[in-house]
């Protein structure tokens, strides 16, 4: 299966098959988005090991000291089980990126997703919020296929084709967003009056993830063959503790006998794509609960919102950033940045859910073209025994401002209320567009 371009060159058929795999998962991963205010309100009642009321009355000793609302208690903990499972994340995958480059991606793609299909049966069977929390850990340990997607597309498509492989990858997410929410939503609303409603969307992410191992197993070819992998595990790992050193990860050490232009990119790209991903994360995870709160939204209008939104990214994604032309990435992220600053103001000072929309219309557009194009730009590095480690630091900076952003964004919505916060974070968002400003002169005078 390939599809010719109007330059008549044809995209590989194994970025058709990432793309399908990648829908599948991202429709078990989503369904939980618009469900997460009521399984923290769930538990609160009917916590049976006790770890909930002990954070809790942590939680309102602080506010105690501080003068913090009591009604934000759960954005707190949004927040912090948001920047768990990316904290996880952030320390796995470059090691999984490394270990693909050895083994294989195939193999490695498998592991991960039986990682993610075992967090998934533990969530169906989480009566007690211990049970909850655990299977957050396994599913932020076992979340590098996301890295390992993109190192398979980079494997496969030449410098002109990584750009439409990579949309595609934007393009899988968007129908996550799309679909999984609303499909977590009727799941709660057909369990309505049953307590344990979260039984339904569980099992079903469960089941997408068999469904993806049975799909890998058959569909999926190795594209990294073995005389262009890592000779050893030695030499793939040999900085393993640059891997999880911010540091290290920020200047891409790991990376050895790059050209120092080149390096310079990468660590120009890394930076901008943390400090995006910090603020904008910050949004992502307190969204729900700020519809929740001030609109009252129920769990299917929360995934009519995510379907909205998700269905405007997937506009841009297949309509926009499957077009944007190789060297011109850069221009495309520092428009994307600049609608997200008035979109995150709009969403704070949001007095009815149409003022909402329109934040949220600016804010769909912008997660549609900037981590799309950044991951094309930084997939341009690097030799191929490489990328899976390029891919991967790449990818846990991303999880490390995920794991950051939410925490930082939590607190603030949670001592100052949604108004500051959002108007905060709009503002910082000055900062990757200096850089990427910055970026897009380095790298139009290495082209001169």
């Amino acid at each position: 299966m390939t599809t010719s371009t109007a330059q008549g060159e044809r995209v590989p058929r194994t970025v058709y098959i990432i793309f399908i795999y990648l829908v599948i998962d991202l429709l078990g991963f989503t369904v939980i988005l618009p469900l997460l205010p009521s399984i923290l309100d769930y538990y609160s009642h009917h916590d049976k090991d006790g770890l909930y009321p002990w954070l809790e009355g942590c939680i309102k000793h602080l506010q105690n000291l501080i003068g913090a609302p009591s009604s934000l208690n759960k954005v707190l903990f949004g927040g912090c089980i948001g920047a768990l499972y990316s904290f996880l994340q952030f320390l796995t995958a470059p090691l999984i990126g490394s270990l693909s480059d050895v083994y294989g991606r195939k193999w490695m793609l498998t592991l991960t997703t039986c990682g993610v299909a075992f967090s998934y049966a533990l969530w169906a069977v989480s009566n007690s919020f211990a049970l909850f929390v655990l299977s957050r850990i396994i599913g932020g340990i076992s979340k590098g296929n996301i890295s390992l997607s993109t190192a398979v597309i980079a494997d496969v498509c030449n410098s002109k084709l990584r750009g439409k492989g990579m949309a595609l990858i934007g393009v899988a997410f968007s129908i996550g967003f799309i679909v999984g929410p609303l499909i977590g939503a009727q799941f709660a609303v057909a369990s309505k009056g049953s307590t344990e409603f979260y039984v339904g969307p569980a099992v079903f992410a469960l089941a997408l993830a068999l469904l993806d191992i049975l799909y890998l197993s058959i569909m999926f070819t190795e594209s990294l063959p073995r005389e262009k992998r890592a000779h050893s595990v030695a030499s793939s790992l040999s900085g393993a503790l640059s891997y999880v050193n911010p540091a290290s990860l920020f200047t891409f050490q790991p990376v050895q006998k790059l050209p120092l232009k080149d390096h310079q990119v990468l660590r120009q790209c890394g930076l901008a794509y943390f400090s995006y991903l910090l603020f904008y994360s910050g949004l992502e995870y307190s969204l729900s609960f700020l519809t929740h709160s001030r609109f009252h939204y129920t769990r299917m209008q929360q995934g009519k919102m995510y379907f909205a939104v998700g269905l405007v990214m997937a506009a841009v994604q297949g309509g926009y950033v499957h077009r944007v032309p190789p060297g011109k990435e850069i221009k495309v992220c520092l428009v994307g940045i600049m609608m997200i600053i008035p979109s995150f103001i709009i969403i704070g000072v949001s007095w009815s859910p149409y003022v909402l929309y329109c934040g949220l219309l600016l804010y769909a557009f912008s997660s549609g073209t900037v981590v799309p194009c950044l991951t094309t730009l930084v997939s341009k590095y690097g030799a191929p025994t490489q990328k899976g480690t390029i891919l991967g630091i790449f990818r846990s900076l991303g999880a490390l401002a995920r794991a950051l952003g939410p925490l930082l964004s939590a607190t603030v919505y949670w001592w100052a209320g949604p108004v500051v916060c959002y108007c905060i974070g709009g503002c910082l968002f000055i900062f990757p567009l200096l850089i990427l400003r910055n970026l897009h002169r380095t790298v139009g005078d290495m082209v001169k």
